[in-house]
């Protein structure tokens, strides 16, 4: 295991797949996240997009921010999409209508996408087998539709439709486990990342695009908009996620747990939360109740690293 801020130099491309004109929000962690995943991806590329904030943002007509083969597809289907692609692919090959060659079919869809609506589309996927990466960028809300909960909003925090208030707390839910839920498919790779720590991603993103079958990357993207926060602690709260044990980060290779990052002793999780509006209502017994319960899973996931 790693520790924190320990990373090896290496050379970055400066070509970018996702460029610059789009619309996303200033301070915007999921289009910092974006962009560096598709460093990581290179040009034999084809993506598949759900609805969602990304889309929004990169595909104004008659504009678009995507110099790779991209697909908007609704909110429930991108694994739909992207497994229909990879098995299109796959065919015109066979037939010897385009030449033998890899290329790297991608889905990518926000929180709501993958945890909520497209969770059907998803398992399907996952369950048949296709070789593909999906790529969730986890914001922890609706953020595009207004910032309603979804099932990956934390505990305790308030959306418009989660609001907090004298009789409410905000969310009610723990955070669904989509990582393991991912993992419970028994496909060959999964793991967490955030932008927060760049190389740790993209080597992750690359690992998931050279593995055979389905592969899926859960990187959480840190929203200021929704998250109440001010534009230009993006970086700082995502690391402060990772070094809270908030959001660890990960990897399950063949089922087998690897943590990648770890620390002497983690932040308490009031360092992360009392830097987002969305937490400054929580009273100090709440947040005790959500300090336990990231401690036991921390604790719970270090075991299976290490059992892995």
């Amino acid at each position: 295991m790693q520790n924190y801020g320990v990373y090896v130099p290496r050379l970055v491309t400066k070509k970018d797949i996702f460029v610059s004109g789009h619309r996303a929000c200033i301070g915007c962690g999921e289009a910092l996240a974006v962009r560096l995943v598709c460093k990581a991806l290179g040009q034999n590329t084809i993506i598949a997009s759900a609805t969602g904030c990304m889309e929004i943002v990169s595909s104004p007509l008659p504009t678009t921010s995507w110099k790779v083969p991209w697909i908007h597809t609704l909110f429930e289907n991108t694994a739909a999409v992207a497994s229909g692609i990879e098995s299109g692919l796959k065919m015109l090959m066979k037939k010897g209508r385009i030449a033998q060659q890899d290329i790297t079919v991608v889905a990518m869809a926000g929180d709501g996408g993958t945890s909520d609506i497209g969770l059907q589309a998803l398992s399907g996927a996952l369950e048949r087998g296709h070789n593909f990466v999906y790529l969730c960028f986890d914001n922890e809300a609706y953020m595009n539709t207004g910032i309603q909960r979804s099932s990956s909003t934390p505990y305790g925090a308030a959306t418009t439709t989660s609001p907090a208030g004298k009789v409410s707390i905000g969310q009610v839910s723990w955070k669904k486990n989509m990582p393991a839920i991912a993992a419970a498919h028994n496909i060959p790779y999964v793991a967490t990342a955030c932008p927060s720590y760049p190389f740790d991603m993209m080597d992750k993103v690359k690992k998931a695009a050279a593995t055979p079958g389905p592969a899926y990357v859960h990187i959480l993207s840190v929203c200021p908009t929704g998250w109440r926060c001010p534009t230009d602690l993006a970086i700082k709260l995502g690391r402060l996620a990772v070094e809270t044990g908030i959001f660890p980060l990960y990897e399950v290779e063949n089922g087998k747990y690897k943590l990648n990052f770890d620390f002497p002793e983690l932040k308490p999780v009031t360092a992360y939360m009392k830097l987002q509006g969305r937490f400054r209502h929580l009273s100090e017994d709440i947040i005790e109740k959500i300090q336990k319960r990231v401690t036991a899973d921390y604790a719970e996931l270090k075991e299976r690293a290490v059992e892995g």
